[in-house]
């Protein structure tokens, strides 16, 4: 069992805005298991928070599977900051991947291109570039722009340029770079009877918008396609869970994105989850600078309303 009025709110900064967000939050849960995070995103609802809640639950009283690996390759994920910060950001990571954020609100198309030559820089001929559009594109657009940046740099996968399944299905149809999915997938009121079929070629889990490792793990079975795990901008307490599924997949093709924990200006453990040469290791995380990260009164009163209301 969970006792939640142990449960500890968090709160760091972003290094850099992302997703829309200056400064990311959460809770934290102890139970028999070790520590599980409950952080869903505020525009979430209810329902969904739930899944959120579930994965914390299983993180604190159950445990995961075992790994049938002990570390996890990861990519790097860049921000939609200009070129030089986006060369700097990938050179430091030492990852042989990245994910590149496109799209953003504000920007044209000419600063994705030259946010992805900047990576392309930096990794090299033979290092590996995805791009994240968060369902930004029509099909004309996403179109013409994977070809685009395609053309300039070489993609390995787009992820998420529409944002319907039927969007997905024809932007597949009109390029030939591999699509990803993702919010069609955690978004959904079922993520297990989401007919992929035709929309995809790679299948995005997240284990807290998905109900935690085990569900993820269901999901990755029903589809039946080739999985990255990835990070919905967690601590590192929360980023150990997504290791952990990571680590539970019978096959991993690609690098995950998972080293998120770079993003944030802090973190809620002393020892937080960063790559070494590209990867992760698959462990557990103690939180021992709640103090340090403890959230203000107004955010604490905030997040112990919504995890009473997802518990009711």
């Amino acid at each position: 069992m969970i006792d939640t009025d142990g449960a500890r709110v968090w709160s760091v900064p972003m290094r850099t805005r992302f997703r829309g967000i200056d400064v990311r939050d959460g809770v934290l849960v102890q139970g028999p298991a070790g520590w599980g995070e409950f952080s869903p995103f505020w525009d979430h609802d209810l329902a969904h928070s739930r899944r959120w809640w579930a994965a914390a639950v299983e993180a604190a009283c159950d445990g995961w599977p075992a790994p049938v690996r002990d570390a996890v390759p990861v990519n790097v994920t860049v921000p939609a900051v200009g070129p030089e910060q986006a060369h700097a950001v990938v050179t430091a990571s030492g990852c042989r991947t990245a994910k590149v954020k496109v799209a953003e609100p504000g920007q044209t198309p000419a600063d994705d291109v030259a946010r992805v030559e900047a990576v392309r820089d930096a990794l090299g001929p033979d290092g590996a570039i995805r791009v994240d559009a968060n369902a930004a594109w029509d099909v004309d657009t996403a179109a013409a722009r994977i070809r685009e940046l395609d053309r300039v740099v070489g993609l390995e996968y787009v992820e998420q340029p529409c944002a319907s399944l039927e969007e997905l299905t024809a932007v597949r149809r009109r390029v030939d770079v591999r699509i990803a999915a993702d919010e069609v997938v955690r978004r959904s009121a079922d993520p297990l009877r989401v007919d992929l079929r035709g929309a995809c070629d790679v299948v995005v889990l997240k284990v807290q918008p998905l109900g935690g490792v085990r569900a993820a793990l269901e999901v990755a079975g029903a589809h039946d396609l080739p999985c990255v795990v990835s990070s919905a901008l967690e601590s590192s307490v929360g980023i150990a869970a997504g290791v952990a599924l990571a680590a539970a997949l019978p096959e991993l093709p690609f690098a995950c994105g998972l080293a998120t924990v770079a993003l944030l200006d802090g973190d809620v453990t002393s020892d937080p989850l960063l790559p070494v040469d590209g990867v992760l290791p698959v462990r557990p995380v103690t939180p021992d600078r709640l103090a340090d990260v403890a959230a203000d009164p107004e955010v604490e009163a905030r997040w112990r309303a919504r995890l009473d209301a997802v518990r009711r």
